[in-house]
């Protein structure tokens, strides 16, 4: 089974707090499946493992309630999350680096934020870049928006302005991988 970092689960909380108030997130909570409830109102620490199913029921639960159910709030989450979370523990890679550079050190970091799967930067160029996310052990669509939406993120705080993110691929579709194209300038 497939895990994810705290802080990807602590992110979504935040979002909904701040966009929807407690009474949102007591909504959100009571949508949740019981053993991600569970999960979500223990103690969730941002460096700690949080199986990867109860990260994307509560995605899936939060598109449902405050999105239009197609899982596109995944992708403004994941964004969210980047901006939120990014220029702290990242700030000089921000500060010295371009959307390619960061997307290089991401593949890097990837295995500290998930135990499963890898991501791999694919014709990286000035203004453009593909991104693959293979071998992760639970595909899920709400799990690739918002890697899409954090990368899109992630070009903007590396000051450019993103002009297209797409998917290109994706495992949940039968595809044998997921990819994603960014293109900024």
């Amino acid at each position: 089974m497939a895990h994810c970092k705290g802080i990807a689960v602590l992110a979504r909380l935040k979002w909904v707090q701040q966009h929807h108030g407690a009474e949102g997130t007591a909504r959100l909570l009571e949508a949740l499946p019981i053993g991600t409830r569970e999960t979500v109102e223990r103690h969730v620490l941002p460096h700690g493992w949080v199986p990867m199913l109860h990260f994307v029921e509560l995605n899936v639960a939060a598109d449902r309630l405050f999105g239009k159910g197609d899982l596109a709030l995944c992708k403004v989450m994941g964004a969210w999350a980047a901006a939120e979370n990014l220029p702290k523990l990242f700030r000089l890679f921000y500060r010295l680096g371009s959307p390619t550079f960061i997307f290089e050190r991401a593949s890097k970091l990837w295995s500290a934020h998930y135990d499963s799967g890898m991501l791999s930067l694919l014709e990286p160029q000035a203004t453009s870049c593909r991104l693959a996310l293979t071998d992760f052990d639970a595909p899920h669509r709400a799990h690739c928006l918002s890697v899409l939406g954090w990368a899109g993120k992630s070009a903007e705080l590396a000051g450019s302005t993103l002009v297209e993110s797409d998917e290109l691929r994706c495992r949940t579709r039968g595809d044998p991988r997921c990819e994603m194209v960014l293109r900024w300038e």
